[in-house]
């Protein structure tokens, strides 16, 4: 056996965008990795270590995806930095190892010939090797790394023996590394002559190692065929956000019922256990309450990131954005920037974030302003305590869910809103053509168990980490809040009333009485500030301590007496507009590098709110909804 290095060799997983980079970074880390940010940006960084068969701790940090070192985004910037060594605060990659979609490899043997430039050592991972076997592609792996002068490996990161060779080749190399020196880095900005003549010699080595299949892949043009027709494939592109969305407020009932279960037993075992006072108060009223009226919306957000993580895995992702790119153009926004939006679905901050993958400033600014009116998963828990309140659990044919199919409503009022907002804000604002959209569509794979167990889990990890930390800190401030100063001797109003929260809801009344809300609102709009699922909470610990119960079917019984069915719908339009999150609108802030338009964001978002729940509410009440 090899002698042990005493440094760990860090290693760098560089690739186009789509070529299953982040698969290879999971199947050699496994759970041993970490996410942030790099320092002074918000590209995010992952980073993690695995054990080689020699016995040798290798670090692997996984860059962002890029077509060149010429970066055109902030992605690529960071990716060109690290590579070259200039990133501030992070260390220098000993080994490069570019990663290629094997079906695919014109796109990356140009990244290729630019890596060599750099000097440090490189390998070349073939991954999706089955994939291009299957479908006929013949590559002449030896005439490849003796054309391209490094080592090429194939690689299948979604099999548990895929990276075997790869492992080999990083051991081989780590021996290198404690040997040799690094070569002289020659890189620089390329003119257009060198890029064209970097595109020449991609085409003379794909001629010489690369045999493309004797039949045509039938199946993947057949599915093209099928999912980038204009009408067809709109039309299933619709079916499939419907039945997402239906199967997240129907399949997600029985786990909910049995978390619901949980809270409340845990809630009548504390109020047995204790005596009536203050800790219990605390403990029932601000920690369960709170805390609990958000946790048993987990399901929810579980199955909204499997459909979205397997769309991404199955490679649908970027056809659907090419299909909308009509649609978004219509809008005025760029077709990559069906990708963002859609990301808001689950989120806006990582919607914010992914627009960097538009390199146009207009375009991207754009794209930043609407993505926050996409109806993320901190909304869910408000739409379905509002909607199961006031809307009846029946099937509408005998099929959808009527509940489901309101849920589809708010979800496409977010939709038509963004374009709305983006159509005017292009004519006013940012006046010019959008871009051509260019985009590689990559490889159908079938979505890889691990990959996606390991999505889901840590994004739900992320949501109870916020339920356990920010949520709960709010909620204890809240129980404070309505719980002090008591009632007076002979009081005849409930306690709350007489609370900090009571005074500061009673004195903002008068602002949103226009628009149907009661101070009970009010309290509960404000922790929400900080995050839109906190007014559930905070509306479960209000209740709670003014008399109510604490478990969430209480909740909506105790809301589907007190307020108007024109009060909750106002409340829903709120919802789909107002900027009830403060992290979105620090991400905005970060990502443009200014003050400006995250306040404008907040200004107009606000503004849309207000006149949407005003409108929503005088239609109502002028059916006699109030």
């Amino acid at each position: 056996m090899a002698p042990v290095l005493q440094t760990a060799p860090r290693i760098a997983l560089v690739g186009n965008p789509n070529c299953g980079k982040t698969a290879l970074f999971n199947a050699l880390t496994g759970s041993r990795q970490k996410v942030a940010n790099y320092a002074g940006v918000t590209v995010e960084r992952k980073e993690g270590s695995f054990t080689t068969p020699e016995g040798r701790r290798i670090q692997v940090l996984d860059l962002p995806g890029t077509y060149s070192l010429r970066a055109r985004s902030p992605d690529e910037e960071v990716t060109r930095d690290v590579v070259l060594g200039r990133f501030k605060g992070e260390a220098e990659p000993d080994l490069l190892v570019c990663v290629a979609d094997a079906t695919n490899l014109r796109l990356v043997l140009r990244l290729v010939l630019e890596l060599k430039q750099v000097g440090r050592p490189l390998l070349l991972a073939l991954n999706m090797f089955d994939i291009a076997r299957h479908r006929g592609i013949e590559i002449d792996i030896g005439r490849l790394s003796a054309e391209l002068g490094v080592p090429v490996v194939p690689t299948v990161a979604v099999r548990k023996a895929g990276t075997a060779d790869l492992l080999k080749h990083i051991d081989t190399a780590a021996v290198d590394l404690a040997t040799g020196a690094a070569g002289a880095n020659t890189w620089h900005e390329p003119s257009a002559e060198e890029v064209r003549a970097t595109h020449r010699e991609a085409d003379r080595i794909i001629k010489l190692a690369v045999r493309p299949p004797t039949k045509p892949d039938t199946w993947t043009t057949w599915l093209d065929t099928v999912l980038l027709n204009p009408v067809a494939g709109l039309l299933i592109l619709l079916t499939v956000l419907f039945f997402m969305f239906q199967a997240v407020f129907t399949w997600a009932q029985p786990a909910m019922d049995g978390i619901k279960a949980g809270f409340d037993a845990l809630a009548a075992w504390i109020n047995g256990a204790m005596p009536d006072g203050i800790l219990r108060s605390l403990i029932t009223d601000g920690v369960i309450a709170g805390v609990g009226s958000i946790v048993v919306f987990l399901p929810q957000i579980v199955i909204l990131f499997t459909f979205i993580i397997l769309l991404e895995d199955f490679g649908y992702m970027p056809r659907a954005a090419f299909l909308m790119d009509k649609i978004m153009g219509g809008a005025g926004l760029h077709g990559r920037a069906f990708i963002p939006l859609l990301s808001s679905f689950a989120c806006a901050i990582p919607g914010i974030m992914a627009t960097r993958v538009i390199d146009n400033r207009r375009d991207r600014l754009a794209t930043i302003m609407v993505a926050p009116l996409m109806t993320c998963s901190a909304r869910i828990p408000v739409y379905t305590l509002i909607i199961s309140a006031f809307v009846p659990d029946r099937t509408v044919g005998g099929v959808f869910s009527l509940q489901g199919l309101v849920m589809f409503g708010l979800y496409a009022a977010g939709i038509l809103s963004a374009l709305l907002v983006a159509f005017v804000m292009r004519r006013l604002v940012w006046r010019g053509t959008v871009e051509p959209f260019l985009m590689e569509l990559p490889a159908y794979k079938v979505p890889d168990v691990k990959n996606l167990v390991m999505g889901v889990w840590t994004r739900a990890k992320a949501f109870l980490q916020r339920a356990g930390t920010t949520i709960l800190s709010i909620m204890i401030l809240i129980w404070f809040l309505s719980s002090f100063p008591g009632a007076p001797a002979g009081a005849t109003d409930p306690a709350i009333d007489y609370s900090i929260a009571g005074m500061v809801g009673h004195w903002l009344q008068p602002l949103v009485a226009p628009i149907g809300f009661n101070w009970q609102i009010t309290v509960a709009l404000i922790p929400g500030m900080a995050a839109r699922e906190v007014a559930v909470a905070a509306l479960g610990t209000v209740y709670a301590v003014g008399g109510g119960e604490e478990n969430v079917t209480a909740l909506m019984d105790t809301l589907g007496h007190s307020w108007s069915l024109a009060t909750a719908l106002s409340l829903l339009a709120w919802y789909v507009f107002a900027p009830q999150c403060a992290s979105t609108l620090g991400v905005v802030r970060r990502e443009t590098n200014s003050l400006k338009w995250p306040l404008i964001m907040f200004g107009y978002m606000l503004t849309l709110a207000y006149l949407a729940s005003f409108a929503t509410y005088h239609i109502a009440a002028s059916l006699g909804w109030a």
